[in-house]
């Protein structure tokens, strides 16, 4: 059996946390598979372009297998609903984000039978396009592979 990796727990704190501050985490990262990006607009395709595009060229996910782009979208829209509470919509009520994310590919289970999942994480700030109208915000979507 492998060990449970928390990787909901790990994508928050790679999304929200300062490289300074994720030291004392460092030796949880090596039991997973990680990336970490930055997207702002006022786009939600955008958003969720700039996560697949990063989970890509990192190697979280393997483009030509259905399943890993379908667990990497549903993963996605879960966290942009909590960044949105609950309404996974942006520009349209001109509103615009300011986003960290990060994405984790592990195994959160003791039993490795149980496969590999995804975590995508956001945080930032959400808010009307005005320089200091924003508030900060978090999503956390976890999916199975």
């Amino acid at each position: 059996m492998s060990q449970k990796v928390a990787i909901g727990k790990l994508a928050i704190l790679l999304a929200s946390l300062s490289e300074e501050e994720l030291n004392s985490f460092r030796s949880s990262l090596e039991e997973v598979n990680y990336c970490q990006g930055k997207v702002g607009s006022m786009n939600m395709q955008k958003v969720i372009a700039a996560v697949e595009t990063a989970a890509k060229r990192n190697g979280l996910i393997q483009e030509h297998l259905y399943r890993e782009t379908h667990a990497l979208y549903h993963a996605i829209l879960e966290g942009i609903e909590g960044v949105t509470r609950g309404k996974p919509v942006i520009g349209e009520m001109s509103r615009t984000v300011g986003l960290r994310f990060s994405v984790v590919r592990g195994s959160p289970y003791h039993d490795s039978k149980e496969g590999e999942w995804l975590a995508v994480a956001f945080y930032g700030t959400i808010g009307a396009p005005v320089k200091g109208a924003e508030h900060e915000t978090v999503g956390l979507g976890i999916n199975h592979i």
